[in-house]
């Protein structure tokens, strides 16, 4: 909590000693999230870091299924735990912090999309990675184009309504995980 509130006070301060209005509203544009007014410039930027982290992402999906055992289990099979940890941090890192820095943070979809998706693949979280990073495509994508075509007075940020989405189902995983425990 205590990281949450200084990561708030930082970004009401950036907000706030911002050179002139115009990039006060750019940077909360940014905050509330967003895939509009992107070029292929951006993606560009994007592409090498999201490549890499995808790659060491992907080189975790055989250790990711014997880790289905757990831990010690898992060990015992010859997977360097730490060396997993490191390329799933280093890997979803280099994936997020690309796509965030691209589009503003857009939240919810890496927990709402593998959840949907996870009995197409048995629950196997390795198969899972690719069917996941695809489907949280098509999510933002269509869900971008549903705002867009929705006849608001104003324009609705991605981010925001996949919050507003995200988070209910959020509370209902955390409501049901606790009902079968």
């Amino acid at each position: 909590m205590a990281l949450s509130a200084l990561a708030g006070a930082l970004t009401s301060l950036a907000l706030n000693l911002a050179p002139h209005p115009a990039a006060a509203q750019d940077m909360l544009l940014w905050l509330l999230g967003s895939i509009s007014e992107r070029s292929m410039n951006d993606i560009l930027l994007a592409l090498p870091f999201v490549a890499v982290g995808a790659a060491l992402l992907l080189s975790t999906g055989a250790a990711l299924e014997v880790l289905t055992l757990g831990e010690a289990e898992a060990s015992s099979l010859g997977v360097a735990l730490s060396q997993v940890r490191r390329r799933i941090i280093l890997g979803s890192a280099l994936c997020v912090g690309a796509t965030v820095a691209i589009s503003g943070p857009i939240g919810f979809v890496g927990l709402v999309v593998p959840h949907l998706l996870r009995r197409w693949v048995q629950q196997r979280p390795g198969a899972l990675l690719v069917p996941s990073a695809l489907g949280g495509a098509a999510l933002v994508l269509a869900a971008d184009i549903s705002l867009r075509l929705l006849p608001t007075p104003q324009e609705l940020q991605l981010g925001v309504v996949t919050a507003l989405i995200g988070a209910p189902f959020f509370l209902m995983l955390v409501v049901r995980t606790r009902r079968e425990l």
